[in-house]
């Protein structure tokens, strides 16, 4: 099992869960002084790659070796208005959100398929289902994963290998919103990264397409967002939902 992002809160709370289940666990991020305690603690293996460099990604598929399951969980926050980036921040954001997914299925999909079993996990969010103001880039990011996930899931119906998409909502303690230190406004609904967890292991074990994590209301105000995108900006604009993008941008711009 190879989870990639495995150094931020998301990816601990993911880490643990997969650990729990025992088998071969290959853990990768940046940060070594993170990433190294963590691999002990779960008797994992402990792989510091940048995902941002192509280089990088050959380097891990090398030394990960035979994968059985992928969770490609690492992303950047890419947040902010799209003039707000330099060049070289727009490459990074799409080379590690969804270029690195991309290819490590590409180099892992054709072996799964031999052994007629296997599982893909990608970690995708409610902004891959409803877009939102000051996070194009995002948005951009990761609407194209659900759509790479679901067309692959597609195209391997009958492999044996299973594709699954996550999309967790405000997650709390943990993650890019956590990170930002933002207050939502009073009713919008949190999520725990033990929940996003569950998710993942959910979607393994019953080879589910899509995991949506977040309550009930926030998943109803997505579905809404895609029958009447006007209609639902607008009443997230008077929600505050500007003020919240700014703040995430502010929160955020260092992890670019």
């Amino acid at each position: 099992m190879l989870l990639t992002g495995a150094t931020g809160g998301l990816g601990h709370a993911i880490a643990r869960a997969l650990g729990e289940r025992g088998g071969n666990l290959i853990l990768s991020g940046r940060r070594t002084h993170v990433l190294e305690p963590l691999a002990e603690e779960l008797h994992a293996r402990a792989l510091a790659v940048d995902l941002s460099e192509p280089a990088e990604i050959d380097r891990l598929l090398q030394e990960a070796g035979e994968v059985d399951i992928l969770v490609a969980n690492a992303a950047l926050p890419a947040s902010g208005r799209l003039e707000s980036f330099s060049i070289e921040e727009i490459d990074r954001a799409l080379n590690v959100n969804l270029r690195a997914p991309i290819l490590l299925a590409h180099a892992l999909v054709p072996a799964m398929v031999n052994r007629g079993n296997g599982h893909l996990v990608f970690m995708s969010s409610l902004s891959g289902k409803a877009a939102t103001p000051g996070a194009a880039l995002y948005n951009a990011s990761k609407y194209g994963l659900r759509g790479f996930a679901s067309a692959l899931r597609a195209d391997l119906r009958a492999s044996g290998v299973g594709v699954s998409a996550i999309f967790p909502g405000f997650i709390r303690d943990a993650g890019m919103f956590a990170d930002a230190g933002v207050k939502l406004p009073p009713g919008i609904g949190t999520r725990s990264p033990q929940d996003v967890a569950a998710a993942v292991l959910a979607a393994i074990e019953r080879n589910r397409g899509e995991v949506d994590v977040a309550p009930l209301p926030v998943r109803a105000s997505t579905i809404f967002a895609n029958l009447a995108p006007e209609l639902a900006g607008s009443v997230a604009r008077r929600l505050g939902s500007e003020d919240i993008t700014r703040k995430i941008e502010v929160g955020q711009r260092d992890k670019r």
